[in-house]
């Protein structure tokens, strides 16, 4: 059984910093891409960012600069590390694990950023 649970979220004020965990089981971690999504009040799901089993790396426009993405193959773990944050970075985050068929989903933890 696959299992994504995020860490990390939390109330912060715009400035402050958080950093996002997002633990894998029942998957070959080391071979999917593994994301990070929001998704604000009324707003569409968006991709954060993402970064490939061989490093490779895509951000949103939105978060480039401030936010850093990296994963740890020998913990099945993925990190978002957000500084900078603004009150429009504010929405559930969601971590996801992809490869060819394969779509999977965490539960999402809240991050809130107070103006």
């Amino acid at each position: 059984q696959v299992q994504l649970v995020e860490s990390g979220g939390g109330l912060v004020q715009a400035g402050g910093s958080l950093r996002l965990s997002c633990a894998a089981s029942g998957v070959i971690f080391s071979i999917y891409v593994m994301g990070w999504y929001r998704q604000a009040p009324g707003k569409q799901r968006e991709l954060v960012a993402s970064i490939r089993s061989g490093g490779g790396i895509n951000y949103a426009d939105s978060v480039k600069g401030r936010f850093t993405i990296s994963r740890d193959n020998a913990k099945n773990t993925v990190y978002l590390q957000m500084n900078s944050l603004k009150p429009e970075d504010a929405a559930v985050y969601y971590c996801n694990a992809k490869r060819l068929f394969d779509d999977y989903w965490g539960q999402g933890t809240q991050v809130t950023v107070s103006s």
